[in-house]
């Protein structure tokens, strides 16, 4: 009987100390500059691509401002430290690390919210689907992309547990906002997964 209590003690010491261990981190402060990406979209092995389109339009937002990315920085590959923590956000939130950086991995979930102007690039999948065939996408890509739209998101909001690092990965995204021509549109993402899993994207202008 002895032994069984020590093994039970011995789990829950366990288990409160990855329960202390875990911290809330928002951003941005001064000791936590955001997350060091300009964009959500990726290609890193061996997730997958993210990329949130339907089969007419795709959607690319922008948690920095879009102007500071660097010309010759590759969106697939997704992170840029410390380059992008030069770059103004466009988001505020927080993220959930088990281990606290620099020791931790990553978070196992983050919230972002717009700060009122998120842009949002939404180009033809077709033609954007051809852009990143060579597993490289510039930002200069992208601005000479003929079908070219630029949103800005009044509202916007993310709920991410991250792939490869939550128990359970899952993703939704929700923007509204107006376009550069005076139109309106609505961003949606739903699902459990940033790339494979994924099963409802929405992407309407009116």
């Amino acid at each position: 009987m002895r032994k069984y209590l020590f093994v039970t003690i011995g789990i829950v010491a366990l288990v409160a100390v990855y329960a202390f261990a875990s911290v809330r981190l928002p951003f941005p402060t001064a000791e936590n500059p955001g997350p060091p990406i300009y964009a959500q979209i990726s290609n890193i092995a061996p997730f997958g691509e993210e990329i949130y389109h339907t089969e007419e339009w795709a959607a690319i937002p922008f948690y920095r401002d879009p102007i500071c990315v660097p010309g010759d920085f590759n969106l697939l590959d997704m992170f840029d430290a410390p380059r992008a923590f030069d770059c103004t956000l466009t988001v505020r939130g927080f993220e959930i690390w088990p281990v606290p950086p620099p020791q931790g991995a990553g978070p196992t979930q983050g919230k972002y919210w717009g700060l009122g102007a998120v842009p949002i690039y939404f180009l033809s999948w077709p033609e954007l689907k051809g852009a990143v065939a060579d597993g490289v996408l510039t930002i200069t890509e992208l601005m000479d992309m003929s079908s070219l739209i630029i949103g800005s998101a009044g509202f916007f909001s993310v709920d991410l547990h991250p792939s490869g690092l939550a128990n359970v990965p899952h993703i939704e995204i929700s923007a509204r906002g107006f376009l550069q021509d005076g139109r309106q549109f609505q961003f949606q993402v739903a699902g459990g997964d940033q790339s494979a899993l994924v099963k409802h994207i929405k992407i309407v202008f009116w």
